[in-house]
């Protein structure tokens, strides 16, 4: 091995960085396709050229006087997160000495017409005795392309000037500083890197000039003899001459004419004033800005979950995924938020993106990436029926422009229909059976479909996905509601969280009073009527149950006394109860098991129950805006515990999972449109004039392949839905006489039929089987359905 290469490839085992960020930020132009990250002090993730591509784990300083103390930014100095500019995504970081001996200040922007991140950084010497001792050491460890392995490091030299740079495959990655570095050196994380190498003896001594196809580290010396106020720049493209070419260019302008460039783009938004009060009105523009950050910008319209990965320091490239994915459900709440701010290109964009990766038959990932390769191949019924309540919202605004949704909501509902009303997993992708959130969102979404329907002039099929909302609403009860809960006394009858029930075809058997569910996450299994969510406040929200129903006060209660915690700022709720997904309990990480804190996003949800029921949200407002980070960001969950410092969990401050949540920034957004307009923005008014506010009844019960009804109270017809063309052979008296029934064909590819069981008697059966018209066969099966009492 020569003194040039070093040494311990490929070095330790790679980890991500923490989730817990401080701030986002990207350029608004489109030209600048590079996002980063902030936490402790220090620049993260640095994303290129998609919103889902991170290519570092973190950038920080080491500092040194060469004699007595090392520093590492992150974990030795105190650190302090401001906003200089409150309608731009600009941050400045403070980090200082514990003793005060000196502060480093940065400002962090992205160039606003290239993939490059500019720190101008400030080196404040208070400790005269250190003025010609500090040193400062840039140490930045590269994850190209997603991955902290197989990544090789380089030095390197452009106009003169000294560079490092590292690579992996086409994404090429190159730092530098406009005062030039005196030493640099790449190795081995653990083995041979620059926090090694500097900690040993309070000296940089390697040099090594490459390191190769490993997990690897790049660090230099900033010359702080020459002055004390420099930038650092990282820049990336397609090969390392241009990233180095687009970081000289950036160095050749000012920072100061760059960071006012960049200001000025954020500043063109559209800023609906949606509060009187200045400190909502700042953190609704915030959250503005971070929505509009996670969208991609080749793949317009494509929004992320989060620039993060929950727990991330302890998980490595197997878990690569993180939050950086697309959920339809998460992306549908975002593009919301949007339009309740005015903004109406973005959801546009949005909803144009989720046509095109819906699949024929309907479907939508579970989540994917941004060019739509799925990740996860879960089904939740939610994400396939959000995207057309997003048509019928911005059909509402006059959005759609030219843009026809109709492929797209047919598909969906055709989905819907054939597959539903059992979800394979609910909104916490844990679980499948009967969701009450879940199904709100289904019945919105086939409502919203007639609506499209009647506008069309296709009046059948209006009437046909009415009939089938009417029946989904009708069966909520016996769906998701349990008569003898035991979690809180006086209070058996309520919502659960979920009913369990397969959602692969076969007959549907169900029982919310006797039904066990296996929690995820090590939750362990439990019987189904004593495990609850606010799950059913998206049926008030949504329009579907009026904020008063009985069962609703009840729920609330029963809700309220299991998973409600009171926090400095104001009060938070749990998903549910033996959630799994969180910290431990003495503050470790998230491993596979846990215990599940509290969702900022709950106290929004809360809050527009309280709109729905006309009562002051104000509460609700300010403890969500006292649930953000000094960055204005607001987490996916809090710690309800006592401190415990030293693993840095502090009571109704952010735990490690995901920070920033566009879901929870969403939800803020969403809430304070909805006190400023009195009603919930989300709700779907044809929704709310159907059912909440009107007399919702039913005339069918609906049979398909996916929902195999054993049973069904007299007075209902039995409807058949399938997707193929068919006749009925059916008998009402076991066969002694046979009807023939031919399946009806109408324009959402379906085909249904109505046997007229409202005329048989309780305690009588109707068999049937299928006759294939394209296969000219009789199927094998016979199934049967029995007539039960007719329900009270």
């Amino acid at each position: 091995m020569t003194p040039e290469q070093a040494p311990g490839a490929p070095g330790i085992a790679p980890r991500w960085t923490s989730s817990a960020k401080d701030g986002i930020g990207t350029a608004y132009h489109t030209s600048s396709r590079v996002w980063f990250t902030l936490s402790h002090g220090i620049l993260n993730e640095i994303y290129y050229p998609h919103v889902d591509s991170p290519n570092t784990r973190d950038l920080q300083f080491l500092l040194t006087d060469g004699e007595t103390f090392f520093h590492e930014e992150k974990r030795d100095l105190l650190h302090h997160c401001e906003r200089p500019d409150p309608d731009a995504m600009f941050y400045r970081l403070t980090n200082s000495d514990p003793d005060g001996r000196y502060r480093v200040i940065k400002e962090i922007i992205c160039e606003p017409h290239s993939s490059v991140v500019l720190q101008s950084v400030k080196v404040e010497i208070v400790d005269e005795s250190l003025k010609d001792k500090l040193q400062l050491f840039v140490l930045l460890a590269p994850h190209i392309k997603n991955t902290g392995g197989n990544n090789t490091a380089l030095l390197c030299e452009f106009a003169g000037q000294h560079f490092l740079r590292a690579e992996r495959e086409d994404v090429h990655l190159v730092l530098g500083c406009d005062t030039d570095f005196i030493r640099r050196s790449v190795g081995f994380v653990g083995v041979s890197d620059g926090w090694r190498d500097i900690k040993d003896n309070l000296q940089m001594n390697w040099q090594f000039t490459e390191a190769s196809n490993g997990n690897v580290a790049m660090t230099a010396q900033v010359d702080l003899s020459r002055r004390l106020e420099f930038v650092i720049g990282v820049s990336l493209g397609d090969s390392h001459q241009s990233a180095a070419t687009a970081l000289l260019q950036a160095f050749a302008g000012s920072f100061a004419d760059q960071r006012a460039k960049f200001i000025a783009q954020w500043k063109r938004t559209q800023q609906r004033k949606l509060s009187e009060d200045t400190e909502t009105n700042s953190l609704v523009r915030l959250s503005q800005h971070v929505l509009m950050a996670h969208e991609d910008k080749q793949f317009s319209g494509a929004t992320v979950a989060s620039m993060s990965i929950p727990w991330g320091e302890t998980k490595d490239d197997s878990d690569a995924g993180g939050y950086h994915l697309v959920w339809a459900r998460d992306m549908v709440q975002t593009t919301t938020a949007l339009l309740a701010c005015g903004e109406k290109e973005s959801p546009l964009r949005a909803l144009v993106w989720l046509a095109s990766i819906q699949g024929k038959d309907g479907g939508m990932p579970q989540n994917s990436s941004i060019d739509g390769t799925s990740y996860w191949h879960g089904v939740q019924l939610d994400e396939v029926a959000a995207p057309v309540i997003l048509a019928w919202r911005l059909k509402a605004a006059d959005a759609l422009c030219e843009f026809d949704p109709t492929t797209l909501i047919r598909r969906a509902v055709h989905y819907l229909i054939l597959n539903g009303p059992v979800t394979g997993q609910e909104r916490w992708e844990e679980n499948s059976g009967y969701s009450p959130s879940t199904l709100a969102t289904i019945i919105s979404a086939i409502v919203c479909a007639a609506d499209f329907a009647n506008a069309a002039g296709e009046t059948k099929e209006a009437r046909f996905l009415l009939e089938h909302a009417d029946w989904m609403v009708a069966s909520l009860e016996k769906w998701t509601v349990t008569n003898c809960g035991e979690l809180l006394d006086g209070k058996p009858r309520h919502f659960i969280r979920l009913t369990p029930q397969a959602s692969h075809p076969g007959p549907a058997h169900l029982n919310p009073d006797s039904a066990m569910i296996q929690i995820g996450n090590g939750g362990g299994e439990h019987p189904a009527r004593n495990i609850v969510d606010a799950g059913f406040l998206q049926l008030v929200r949504m329009g579907i149950i009026a904020w008063d129903h009985p069962l609703v006060i009840d729920s609330l209660a029963v809700v309220d006394a299991v998973l409600k915690r009171e926090l400095p700022q104001g009060p938070c709720w749990r998903r549910y109860n033996f959630d799994g997904y969180g910290q431990h309990p003495d503050g470790s990480a998230f491993d596979g098991t846990g215990e599940g804190r509290v969702w900022p996003l709950l106290t929004g949800e809360r809050g527009h129950y309280e709109v729905a029921a006309g009562r002051d949200v104000t509460p609700y407002i300010k403890a969500m805006e006292g649930f953000a980070s000094d960055g204005g960001l607001l987490a996916e969950q809090l710690w309800d515990a006592d401190d415990i410092p030293g693993k840095c969990m502090f009571f109704g401050k952010p735990a490690g999972s995901a920070m920033p949540l566009c879901w929870a920034h969403a939800e803020y957004i969403s809430l304070v449109r909805s006190q400023k307009d009195g009603i919930c923005f989300d709700r779907v008014e044809t929704v709310y004039q159907r059912y909440a506010n009107g007399d919702p009844s039913s005339h069918i019960e609906v049979w398909t392949f996916a929902h195999q009804l054993t049973k069904i109270p007299s007075g209902k017809l039995l409807r058949i839905v399938c997707d193929l063309a068919a006749v009925i052979r059916w008998s009402s008296d076991n066969w002694s006489t046979e009807e023939f029934s031919p399946l009806q064909a109408n324009g959402l590819g379906l085909f249904y039929v109505d046997l007229p069981t409202d005329s048989l008697s309780a305690h009588s059966e109707v068999s049937f089987t299928f006759h294939r018209q394209s296969e000219e066969r009789w199927e094998e099966t016979t199934y049967t359905v029995e007539i039960t009492e007719a329900l009270p």
